[in-house]
């Protein structure tokens, strides 16, 4: 079996879910079983866990290949964990599965890193399908800040700096910025 190294969706993470390795980090345990059931009906490898620091300490030494990630997590919320996977360079596809269906809600999760975001309740059928198409997705991950010569443009924070100092612009001058 290959070790993944940087959290690269290795060779063995192809179509067949027998090569998938699934983290899925859900607080009510009742379901995180049943899904993990289910999954691992199909093939799937799935570890669980139950809080933040626990999918913190699971991702780091489980290497998965996909990550079901919720958002209401005890001890560190999933935005707040997503975060630290991003700001740390790693390239494991996040899925949030959440019950906050509010449009910020999907738009923060998006913007943060997260890959694809789906609100409770879902199908199985649908959830099975969205790790088929994150499978076949592969790892290039955009850098989510654009750097020209001493000027960064944060687009996950919408945030621009020039030679470490913020520089604070309207919405509608970052757009321009943003786009330019």
């Amino acid at each position: 079996m290959h070790e993944l190294k940087g959290w690269e969706l290795s060779q063995r993470a192809s179509q067949d879910p027998d090569d998938v390795r699934v983290l899925f980090v859900e607080d009510d345990a009742s379901v995180a079983q049943m899904y993990r059931l289910k999954l691992e009906l199909d093939g799937y490898t799935v570890d669980v866990a139950g809080d933040g620091l626990s999918a913190l300490e699971r991702a780091r030494s489980e290497h998965p290949d996909i990550i079901f990630l919720d958002i209401g997590l005890p001890k560190l919320d999933g935005l707040a964990l997503l975060q630290r996977w991003r700001k740390a360079g790693k390239k494991t596809h996040v899925l949030m599965l959440t019950a906050r269906d509010q449009l910020d809600d999907k738009v923060k999760g998006l913007d943060m890193g997260a890959d694809d975001y789906l609100t409770k309740p879902f199908e199985l059928e649908e959830l099975l399908a969205r790790l088929r198409a994150l499978v076949r997705r592969g790892h290039e991950v955009k850098d989510p800040i654009i750097r020209v010569f001493d000027l960064e443009i944060d687009t996950a924070a919408r945030s621009v700096k020039r030679a470490g100092q913020a520089i604070h612009l309207t919405p509608r001058e970052y757009g321009l910025l943003e786009f330019l």
